[in-house]
C-alpha cells in the first residue's frame, strides 16, 4: 500500500544524485519533506522546479543539497531575492539550467506522452535558447522557413509534492493543480505528503474524482499536517509572512542562514 507510517519512510526512494521534480509555490510545496531531506544530509540532487521555486530551492541550495537546478525563476517574491540562490549563482557553486515556464511544461509533457521531445516555438531568438545546447532548432518538416525548437523529454526519478488529502488506496486529491498530474505521469516514481487521509475512495466520489490523481501513479503517501508551511497550501492556509520575512533577513549571510537551519530544520532532529 502506498500510505506509509512515517515521512522518512516515504522519502527513502529519494537518494543522492536523483532528478527530483517539485512544483511552484502555489501548487503544494513539500516543505516538511524538504526539511527531512536536509536533515538526512542528501547531496547532489538535480532539482527540476516546475516552473518556478522560492524558499524550497533557496533552502536546499544553502544546505548544500543541490548539484544543479532547472527552473525559470527563484525568488522570495515580496520578501526580495532568494539570497542563497543568488550567492550560489554568483559563486558558480551550482549548475544552473535556465528555462522558461512553457519549456519546462513541454519537456515534462513529452515524457508524459512517451515521446522523445516536444516542439516549442516561443524560444526562437532568445538568450535562453543560446545558453541551452541541449535544445535543438530544426526547420519545421511540415513547412518552409519555419524554425522550431525541440526540447528533450525530461523524466524525473521522483516527483515530490504536498496535497490536501489522499485515500488509503493512494489516490491523491490535487484539485485544480493539474501540473501535479503531469509531474506524476512523467516521473518514474511519485511521493506525496498530505494534510490528512480521506475516508472512502476518492475516485468513487463523483464530486472529487475529477480532481484526483489515481493511486497507480503514486508510490508513497505520508500524512504530514501543515506540510507546506511556511509556504501556502491553496484553499487551506496562507503563507507565514512573518516567518518568510525572518528567513529573508537571516539568509542574506552564511552565519544567519546557519542560525536559521539550526532553529527551524536541525532542531527537529535534535528533539
Amino acid at each position: 500500500m502506498p500510505v506509509v507510517g512515517s515521512l522518512d519512510e516515504a522519502l527513502v526512494g529519494i537518494q543522492d544524485g536523483c532528478l527530483l521534480a517539485v512544483p511552484r509555490e502555489v501548487s503544494g510545496v513539500p516543505m516538511e519533506a524538504t526539511r527531512a531531506l536536509i536533515r538526512r544530509g542528501i547531496r547532489n540532487l538535480r532539482l527540476f522546479a516546475l516552473p518556478t521555486s522560492s524558499l524550497q530551492a533557496d533552502l536546499m541550495i544553502g544546505a548544500g543539497c543541490l548539484a544543479s537546478l532547472e527552473t525559470s525563476a527563484v525568488s522570495l517574491g515580496e520578501f526580495g531575492p532568494a539570497p542563497r540562490f543568488t550567492a550560489a549563482i554568483k559563486a558558480g557553486t551550482i549548475h544552473m539550467k535556465d528555462a522558461t515556464c512553457p519549456a519546462l511544461h513541454a519537456a515534462l509533457q513529452a515524457s508524459e506522452k512517451g515521446v522523445p521531445f516536444m516542439p516549442l516555438r516561443g524560444l526562437i531568438g532568445s538568450d535562453v535558447l543560446r545558453e541551452r545546447p541541449d535544445w535543438t532548432v530544426i526547420d519545421n518538416p511540415l513547412g518552409e522557413n519555419d524554425p522550431i525548437v525541440l526540447l528533450p523529454a525530461i523524466r524525473p526519478d521522483v516527483a515530490l509534492f504536498h496535497a490536501p488529502t489522499a485515500d488509503r488506496n493512494g489516490n491523491v486529491w490535487i484539485g485544480r493543480q493539474r501540473e501535479l498530474a503531469t509531474m506524476a505521469h512523467a516521473s518514474a516514481a511519485t511521493v506525496v505528503t498530505v494534510e490528512k487521509l480521506h475516508d472512502g475512495d476518492l475516485l468513487a466520489d463523483p464530486v472529487l474524482a475529477a480532481g484526483t490523481l489515481p493511486g497507480f501513479y503514486v508510490d508513497a503517501v505520508a500524512v504530514v499536517p501543515r506540510g507546506a508551511w511556511p509556504l501556502p497550501l491553496p484553499d487551506h492556509y496562507d503563507a507565514d509572512a512573518a516567518h518568510l520575512a525572518e528567513y529573508a533577513r537571516l539568509a542574506t549571510t552564511l552565519e544567519g542562514f546557519a542560525e536559521y537551519l539550526e532553529r527551524h530544520v536541525y532542531a527537529q532532529r535534535a528533539a
